[in-house]
C-alpha cells in the first residue's frame, strides 16, 4: 500500500496526537457510564416508555462506542504510519550524506593522484554495498527496515552486521516468528547500549550482528566488548516467553549474547 505525505501542511505533534488519542478513549467508558441514567429512570419509573427510552439509549452508546473505536484505531494507524515515514525519511537522508562523504574523498584522492588511498575508499564503498545488499536479501520487512535505519537513529552505537553468503530469513522462518527474531535482536541491542556503564567520553561503541544457520537453527549472535549481566539476561528471557527465539549465553569475552530459532514455516 502506497501513502502520500501532503508537504506544506503542518502536522499535529506526537504530543497533541496522544492526548487526542486519550480523549477518543475515553469516549466508550463515559457512554458507558451515561447508562446508569436510563436505568435509574427505569428503575424510577418502570413503564414501557422507560424500557423503550433504555434499549434506544443502550444502542446510540453502543453506535458511539464503536464509532469512538473506530476514529482511535484510526488515529493510532496514522501516527505509526507519520512515525515510519519520518523514519524512512531520516534514512535516506542519513543515506545519502554518508554516501557523498564517500564520493567527496574519492575525488579528492583522485585528484591528488593518491591511487592507493582511492582504491581503500573503493574497498570500502563496496564493502559497505555489499552488507546493505545481503541485509535486503534478509526477506524481513520489519528487520531490514530496523537495520538499514538504525544509523539514522543517531543511537552513539557503530553497529556491524555479518550474513552468511545467501542467507534469506524469509524462506526459513514464519513471518510472525520474524517478527519475534526482529524485537528480541532491537531489545538486545537496546540492552547492549544502555548496559555496562557509559562509554568513556568520545569513545562510540560497537557492536556486530552475526546471522547464520546451526543444525537446522538460524542463529543471531551479538559480538561487542562487553558481557549482560544476569538481570539483562533474565529480562530478555522473559520477554521471549512463549515465541520460539531463545537466548543463550556464550562464554566469550567477546559475545554479547545468542538467538537461536528453529527453521520452519
Amino acid at each position: 500500500m502506497l501513502y502520500l505525505v501532503t508537504v506544506g501542511v503542518d502536522q499535529p505533534s506526537f504530543v497533541e496526537r496522544g492526548e487526542a488519542m486519550k480523549s477518543w478513549k475515553r469516549v466508550p467508558w463515559i457512554a458507558a457510564c451515561s447508562l446508569l441514567i436510563p436505568l435509574v429512570f427505569v428503575m424510577l419509573y418502570p413503564a414501557m416508555i422507560s424500557s423503550v427510552v433504555c434499549a434506544l439509549w443502550s444502542v446510540a452508546v453502543l453506535l458511539i462506542s464503536v464509532n469512538a473505536m473506530k476514529k482511535q484505531a484510526e488515529a493510532e494507524r496514522r501516527a505509526i504510519i507519520q512515525s515510519m515515514e519520518k523514519t524512512a525519511i531520516a534514512s535516506l537522508n542519513h543515506h545519502r550524506h554518508d554516501w557523498m562523504n564517500d564520493l567527496q574523498v574519492l575525488y579528492g584522492y583522485l585528484r591528488l593522484g593518491k591511487l592507493d588511498k582511492s582504491l581503500q575508499c573503493v574497498e570500502r564503498i563496496k564493502e559497505r554495498v555489499t552488507e546493505e545488499s545481503r541485509i535486503s536479501r534478509l526477506g524481513i520487512p520489519s528487520l531490514v527496515f530496523y537495520l538499514q535505519s538504525f544509523r539514522a537513529s543517531g543511537i552513539a552505537l557503530e553497529l556491524h552486521v555479518e550474513i552468511e553468503d545467501e542467507l534469506q530469513l524469509s524462506a526459513l522462518v514464519s513471518p510472525e516468528d520474524g517478527e519475534s527474531l526482529t524485537g528480541a535482536i532491537a531489545d538486545a541491542i537496546r540492552a547492549y547500549q544502555y548496559g555496562g556503564g557509559r562509554s568513556s567520553w568520545g569513545e562510540v561503541r560497537k557492536l556486530t550482528l552475526n546471522f547464520g544457520q546451526d543444525h537446522g537453527d538460524v542463529v543471531v549472535r551479538l559480538d561487542g566488548d562487553q558481557t549482560p549481566d544476569p538481570e539483562t539476561l533474565r529480562q530478555l528471557t522473559a520477554v521471549l516467553k512463549g515465541k520460539k527465539v531463545r537466548t543463550e549465553q556464550i562464554p566469550s569475552e567477546d559475545t554479547f549474547i545468542q538467538f537461536r530459532m528453529p527453521c520452519g514455516i
